[in-house]
């Protein structure tokens, strides 16, 4: 089973490469579904043994996206190729949650050399064989979702439908929520070769100031080295 550890700092990236995690999808923001990274840390990331895809997406909210949000997304795009990460972690809407083929014709055409990553922008789609094929269509190698529910082990009969329309052609990777207290809800009842993970543990802000300020809430989640090798352990 490849794990795939999601991080937004550099020392998240540093605990998933030491816990044993296999790639990395590289983001800031996490706690609102993951943001595009610095390309700093894209550029930190390209330096690990391990191979990182960095989430394309320049806002939160909704995966409906403007022209000129499109534009931003293509030089993120182009931002990192030149860090040299081998991949990108895309997705796009229109207003009914259907994927935006035009939008994600270009992101993937601009994409173009790089590994892509189709994300939780398919948890929204009301056909999930139709969006397995666009996917496939597309170019993606994969797919990461939680089943259209907040957690993958919730939304474990529609990973099964995905995965039964992937027959094989593209991944089906569940991800959101996944621990190693959930993960036997998932597996090995689904057929899955990957799965995705946050990795974290809870952390105290011990700067009061920085809390009184906003600059943090009183506990944050941090990807935990300890936590990664365990989940890893429980594939072996």
């Amino acid at each position: 089973m490849l794990l795939e550890v999601c991080v937004e700092d550099i020392a998240g990236l540093k605990a998933a490469v030491e816990g044993g995690g296999d790639r990395i999808e590289l983001c800031s923001a996490l706690p609102l579904g993951g943001l595009t990274p610095s390309a700093g840390l894209m550029a930190a990331a390209a330096r690990m043994p391990v191979p990182a895809y960095a989430i394309i997406r320049p806002r939160a909210g909704s995966f409906v996206y403007s022209a000129d949000e499109l534009d931003i997304m293509k030089r993120d795009i182009d931002a990192a190729r030149a860090a040299g990460l081998p991949g990108v972690v895309l997705g796009a809407s229109q207003p009914d949650g259907q994927l935006d083929i035009d939008a994600l014709t270009t992101l993937t055409a601009h994409a173009e050399g790089l590994g892509k990553t189709l994300h939780r922008a398919f948890d929204l789609v009301p056909d999930v064989e139709e969006a397995v094929d666009a996917a496939i269509s597309l170019g993606f190698e994969r797919i990461l979702t939680s089943g259209g529910a907040r957690t993958a082990a919730e939304g474990v009969a529609m990973l099964e439908r995905a995965i039964t329309a992937a027959a094989g052609r593209i991944s089906i990777m569940p991800g959101s929520g996944v621990t190693v207290a959930t993960v036997d809800q998932l597996w090995p009842r689904l057929d899955i070769s990957e799965i995705h993970a946050s990795c974290s543990a809870t952390a105290s802000e011990t700067d009061e100031r920085v809390i009184a300020l906003g600059f943090s809430a009183p506990s944050v989640r941090r990807t935990d080295a300890a936590t990664v090798r365990a989940l890893k352990a429980y594939f072996a």
